[in-house]
């Protein structure tokens, strides 16, 4: 038996993959049982290693590391998406002298790591003279790494749509600029939402590498409390607490990201015109066709009687004239 994707598996497929699937959560629960026990043989979980989070000015810090990983976040967001319209734009333009320097921007921009960005512009500006602070070296390389993507990202959705949606706002009387902010960009961005989503955060993500440039964010801040002797050097518990800090940050951001999407759907859908909801009635072919002969054949009559009508006003228009004569 086929269906149109795939053939359907038979029972020795079924029974197969039955069998990997029992293996493969076999090995997951091994592999986190053996890390679990590793864990625990180490003392990660006595209370020594969690003493730290018994003190509220732990608490109160890492509440000031995460308001350093939003500010930032937003910030880098926020740039991202305007740099990511505005490079996409130039990447689609028509002129060659705009698209092919945008073009070569873009390139540039992903190809280089976001570490190396933190790294050329704390640690490689000084030595031109140029200081720069640790939020703004996280925030401009997340800037040009993130909207480079998120420029290929809208590039793509617009190419993505049908040919007729651009032709059909030039019919209308739109300008080039026109048609891409009122009819092509609009759609590309509903399209392309579930992407922009993953890319922001990846942004979010992304802003840990600011510990490595002395960022006063989460990660740096756990690698601190983690070196802390005084409290057993809980580097693995800090770990974990930030972890789950930053997986609950993500799922938050990933249900805003979804909202707005449900609301910009709800609002791109096309209302309905006037006697939409009436019922149509079905015709057949058969109907269709002697209707239409049936006007043809009393169109042809209409068309003889104004023909005899005109006929007839003509002779008398004839013998008006002949009178008159």
């Amino acid at each position: 038996m086929t269906s149109v994707l795939y053939d359907v598996p038979g029972p020795r497929a079924i029974a197969r993959n039955r069998l990997l699937g029992a293996l493969t959560i076999l090995l997951v629960a091994a592999a986190v049982g053996l890390l679990l026990w590793r864990l625990i043989d180490t003392g990660q979980f006595t209370a020594q290693k969690w003493s730290a989070f018994t003190f509220t000015n732990v608490w109160a810090q890492i509440g000031l590391a995460t308001l350093s990983t939003l500010s930032a976040f937003a910030l880098a967001g926020i740039g991202a998406l305007v740099l990511g319209f505005v490079l996409a734009i130039g990447r689609m333009s028509e002129h060659a002298w705009v698209r092919w320097p945008f073009t070569a921007i873009v390139e540039v921009l992903r190809a280089v790591p976001v570490l190396i960005f933190m790294f050329l512009l704390y640690y490689g500006l000084p030595v031109l003279g140029v200081r720069m602070d640790p939020y703004w070296a996280v925030v401009i390389a997340l800037v040009a790494y993130n909207g480079s993507v998120l420029a290929e990202v809208i590039r793509a959705g617009v190419e993505s749509l049908p040919r007729g949606q651009q032709e059909a706002g030039y019919a209308i009387g739109l300008r080039k600029a026109g048609v891409m902010r009122l009819v092509l960009l609009p759609q590309a961005i509903r399209a392309m939402m579930p992407v922009i989503i993953a890319q922001l955060v990846v942004t979010l993500k992304d802003t840990a590498l600011g510990f490595i440039i002395t960022y006063p964010e989460l990660l740096f801040y756990a690698k601190y409390l983690g070196s802390q002797s005084s409290v057993g050097s809980p580097i693995v518990p800090a770990t974990i607490v930030v972890g789950i800090i930053y997986i609950g940050l993500c799922l938050a951001l990933s249900a805003i990201a979804t909202t707005v999407e449900k609301r910009l759907r709800r609002s791109g859908k096309v209302g309905r015109v006037a006697g939409a909801n009436q019922p149509v009635q079905e015709v057949t072919d058969t109907e269709l066709i002697v209707t239409q002969r049936g006007l043809g054949r009393y169109g042809t009559s209409s068309g003889i009687g104004l023909a005899v009508g005109g006929a007839g006003d003509g002779g008398g228009g004839g013998d008006g004239g002949g009178g008159n004569g």
